[in-house]
């Protein structure tokens, strides 16, 4: 059976086996990810939300993911087996997120701390969006907000830098 998960406070959704656990509960996860893991594999679900990556071919972005994560993992090796980034005109558009690049690749790494390395098999989607910067008009605001909050600051007890 699979049920809607949100993340990151319903910012997004997904739809997960119901039995998998959200990881946050049996151990601290960074604040830019969520993690779900299975009761009785051990495979687990890892969303992480990333600053977007310069490769502007979407192959090699997710290319750039795997290697960065093979670098975390200290792999002993990598390899990436495919990559398929489906052309945006045959996805159907239900919201505004793009359509995935998806990548199925294998690294060799020493799990939970073992000596012994294990080949573990990544399959990871990379979701581009589009860069959300600031505007003049954001930007004189959000100066305007900084100065406002800055200026009002005040120190109420000074034993907190003791």
């Amino acid at each position: 059976m699979t049920s809607t998960r949100e993340l990151f406070g319903g910012a997004i959704t997904a739809v997960f086996p119901s039995s998998y656990i959200d990881a946050s509960t049996l151990r601290q996860i960074p604040d830019n990810q969520e993690v779900l893991v299975s009761p009785t594999s051990d495979i687990s679900f890892i969303i992480e939300v990333l600053q977007r990556v310069p490769p502007t071919d979407p192959r090699d972005a997710a290319r750039f993911h795997f290697d960065s994560l093979a670098h975390d993992n200290d792999a002993q090796f990598s390899e990436v087996l495919s990559v398929d980034a489906p052309n945006d005109n045959t996805q159907p558009k239900l919201n505004s997120t793009p359509p995935p690049i998806l990548l199925n690749g294998l690294q060799r790494i020493a799990k939970f701390n073992h000596e012994q390395s294990d080949e573990v098999h990544i399959l990871l989607a990379v979701y581009r969006i589009a860069n959300n910067g600031l505007d003049a008009s954001d930007l004189t605001r959000l100066k305007e907000t900084f100065s406002a909050a800055a200026v009002s600051l005040k120190i109420v007890d000074f034993s907190l830098f003791a």
